[in-house]
């Protein structure tokens, strides 16, 4: 079996909005560095220290999707919280990309490290099968 592609980064906390807004600007740049052009499903998954995994990926047209695992089922009312933005009957969230960066603050002192994902089937029963490759 080959080696995988990525490996899980440790986080750090991040202190201010101006804070999440360069480690977005990184992930992106990290994205579009490692990402192979007929790949995808791709995004960053935040691996939440309590529990459960959040999958994210930014779409051309300005959509957020942040598929939350059942295990991290328990972070619903922090994203509303965070997004002002009402809780999916599934587990897929769509939000503008306005949200993203109260999203990456609201989470900040949950995440335990995150992982660029390729595969991740946003919204369906296999989304927990994505690899982190």
């Amino acid at each position: 079996m080959d080696a995988p592609r990525f490996k899980p980064v440790p986080w750090t906390e991040l202190a201010t909005p101006a804070d999440v807004e360069l480690w977005i600007d990184a992930h992106n740049r990290s994205l579009q560095e490692h990402i192979r052009p007929n790949e995808s499903g791709y995004g960053v998954c935040f691996m939440l220290a309590p529990g459960g995994c959040l999958y994210l990926h930014t779409t051309q047209d300005g959509a957020i999707l942040l598929d939350v695992d059942e295990e991290a089922d328990w972070v619903t009312p922090l994203i509303a919280a965070a997004t002002g933005a009402t809780p999916p009957k599934g587990r897929l969230w769509v939000l503008p990309d306005d949200k993203l960066v109260q999203l990456v603050f609201g989470l900040n002192t949950l995440v335990d490290a995150t992982i660029l994902v390729v595969g991740h089937d946003f919204g369906s029963k296999l989304a927990r099968h994505s690899r982190p490759y």
